[in-house]
């Protein structure tokens, strides 16, 4: 473009004197044509410039190649990840490449960053970004021994795609909050980028004044594990959640009601999966596409998985009492009669409670009990004790606790007999521990 004092004299001696075309690019040293283009211009707003590309003879045809090795990569920690110089030995290799190092290295450099301020940028709206989630809890009735329960169920929900997953539950506690969570991420092969949840107390300790929140230590190494970012809705705003609530309601509405029977929750759970996937089949509320397409879009933006599994337990040092019995969450479990008022460590999953020894190896597992004040006896550590010392069986008060049947079968015991049938039974129950 002319500088401006040059289109103003065009103009003006065009339009004010009435000279030609070719006598003012005569006098200006310019082509004809410029002056004419000048004279008639009638626009003159500025106009964004147009990015001025390059043709790369050399690396066009293998930019697509890079591209994608950059985007699998970011999915991967950093020390798995491809280096510029091992792209290039690689594009060299088995691509025909014959550019320089230099020339990759530049080109990796800049599509790195990108691709990152793409997805920086793309994070701010959460919900119509692929692979990002939302998490709660809701509640259904079920029927269990022919009696109506109320469980909850985790419920992880896409909202690019209108999909979703759920898991029923015993309880809303640390351990079922994260193995609902550890369940989706193994089921479908991936880890969601960013994932969005309310202030729950299994995740969060205390919410800061400044918005901060202190968060439990299992959901920090929850995270830390599978690597993914995390969210949380402000107090009380419940609608920063919008899509997982309305997911929360879809399925009771449509998967639990009216209360389904329950024999074993695992069976259950397995069947939930196929469930939730055939439900993708219907078109999406909004889009032209299927819920199933556009979880496709979800699935290729999830993080690679982890090489080990998380194993969401956590451990507690409890107090025996004088029975060998220890309290957790005011239901009883037993041990063995060695450990009676001595500290124990406990290993506490959803389902299970493990007593361990000093060190760290198991002496009785127990199935988790949910509820107040039930016992969970198990009686093979104890039996082995009392097969040293038979005599003094009837006076403890393990003899007190023992079925009505084994003590009417040890009084008919002699006293020879009695280590041994209490050896006996030890055995037998040893795949009980």
């Amino acid at each position: 473009m002319l500088a401006v004092a040059e289109i103003n004299y065009i103009r003006h001696e065009v339009h004010n004197k009435d000279c030609g075309y070719s006598a003012v690019a005569k006098k200006m040293g310019r082509d004809p044509r410029t002056v004419k283009k000048y004279a008639e211009m009638e626009d003159f707003n500025e106009k964004p410039k147009k990015k001025q590309t390059r043709k790369a003879p050399v690396l066009g045809p293998v930019k697509a190649i890079l591209d994608q090795w950059i985007k699998e990569d970011l999915k991967k920690k950093k020390k798995f990840r491809r280096t510029a110089k091992r792209m290039w030995e690689l594009l060299r290799d088995h691509h025909g490449f014959e550019g320089s190092d230099r020339t990759v290295r530049d080109y990796v450099s800049s599509r790195k960053k990108e691709v990152l301020n793409e997805a920086n940028e793309a994070a701010i709206p959460l919900e119509a970004v692929p692979g990002t989630t939302q998490v709660d809890f809701g509640e259904a009735p079920f029927v269990y021994g022919g009696e109506e329960i109320v469980l909850p169920y985790l419920v992880v929900s896409f909202p690019f795609s209108n999909a979703f997953y759920f898991q029923v539950f015993p309880s809303q506690n640390k351990e079922c909050f994260l193995e609902g969570m550890k369940r989706v991420f193994h089921h479908m092969g991936g880890v969601p980028k960013t994932m969005r949840f309310d202030n729950l107390s299994p995740a969060v300790k205390k919410v800061l004044p400044n918005g901060e929140r202190h968060l439990t230590e299992e959901f920090q190494n929850f995270v830390l594990h599978y690597g993914f970012e995390y969210e949380f809705c402000n107090p009380n705003s419940g609608n920063e959640k919008g899509h997982v609530e309305a997911m929360v309601k879809y399925i009771r509405n449509n998967f639990l009601l009216p209360g389904l029977h329950v024999i074993d929750l695992d069976n259950l759970n397995k069947e939930l999966w196929g469930k939730a996937e055939k439900d993708r089949e219907r078109k999406h509320y909004q889009k032209e596409s299927t819920i199933s397409e556009l979880f496709e879009e979800d699935q290729a933006a999830l993080l690679l998985l982890p090489p080990k599994e998380y194993e969401c337990v956590r451990y507690e040092t409890l107090k025996a009492d004088k029975y060998g019995y220890i309290k957790l969450d005011l239901n009883l479990y037993s041990t063995s009669p060695r450990f009676a008022l001595s500290k124990v460590l406990v290993k506490i999953s959803y389902n299970k409670v493990e007593i361990l020894n000093d060190d760290h190896q198991l002496v009785v597992s127990h199935s988790r009990l949910y509820g107040q004040y039930r016992k969970s006896m198990k009686w093979q550590p104890y039996l082995n004790l009392m097969a040293k010392r038979p005599t003094a069986l009837k006076y403890t008060s393990f003899y007190d606790q023992l079925p009505e049947e084994w003590k009417n079968y040890f009084v008919a015991c002699t006293v020879e007999e009695k280590p041994k049938a209490l050896k006996l039974l030890a055995i037998i129950l040893k795949d009980q521990r």
